[in-house]
This record gives structure tokens, C-alpha cells and sequence, in this order.
């Protein structure tokens, strides 16, 4: 993909991000909170699993 068109996604996917959490903080919130938590389960799944090597 050209680099211009990546500079656009990416500033568009900015003001976009901007746009939700001034407009919609608690969508925002919400949405942050669950990327939160499956960040969280995948680490603790890794950490199980690394475990469970271990063990």
C-alpha cells in the first residue's frame, strides 16, 4: 500500500478517534475497557499456558 494512503487511513482513523471519545465518552470508555480486558485474558491465558510448561 502507498504511503500516502497510509498517512490518510491513518490521520482519518485519528480524527475519528478524536470525534468518539469527545462526542461519545462513554461509548469511548466502554469500548477501552474491553480492549483492556481481552488484552488482559490473552496475557493471562499466555501466562497459564507458560505455566502449565513448566509444571
Amino acid at each position: 500500500m502507498p504511503v500516502v494512503i497510509k498517512k490518510i487511513l491513518a490521520w482519518g482513523f485519528l480524527a475519528f478517534l478524536i470525534y468518539f471519545m469527545a462526542f461519545r465518552p462513554d461509548g469511548a470508555a466502554q469500548l477501552f475497557k474491553g480492549i483492556g480486558a481481552a488484552l488482559m485474558a490473552i496475557a493471562q491465558g499466555l501466562g497459564d499456558f507458560l505455566t502449565g510448561l513448566m509444571t
